[in-house]
């Protein structure tokens, strides 16, 4: 009954050994969280700016077209002299 007892801990340790982990493997894994929740958020800010430049109109493109034809209209109106 010994040498049982024996062997299950000569395998429990052999499979220790077999399954040993780098030890840095755990610091590898917390920066891969860090970097995935990271690019996460990036990803939906960019989603959300597009969002906002489609759904936002600009508004100074008119606006300048409106100020080229103001300019036009200086320049051919004839000046008074006095």
């Amino acid at each position: 009954m010994g040498n049982k007892i024996d062997d299950l801990i000569c395998a429990i340790r052999s499979g220790e050994l077999v399954h040993r982990k780098d030890p840095g493997e755990k610091a590898r894994k917390v920066v891969v969280c860090i970097l995935t929740i990271v690019g996460a958020v990036a990803a939906m800010a960019a989603i959300a700016y597009a969002v906002y430049r489609y759904m936002n109109p600009d508004y100074l493109e008119d606006f300048d077209d409106d100020f080229d034809d103001y300019e036009d209209d200086d320049d051919t109106e004839e000046t008074s002299t006095y």
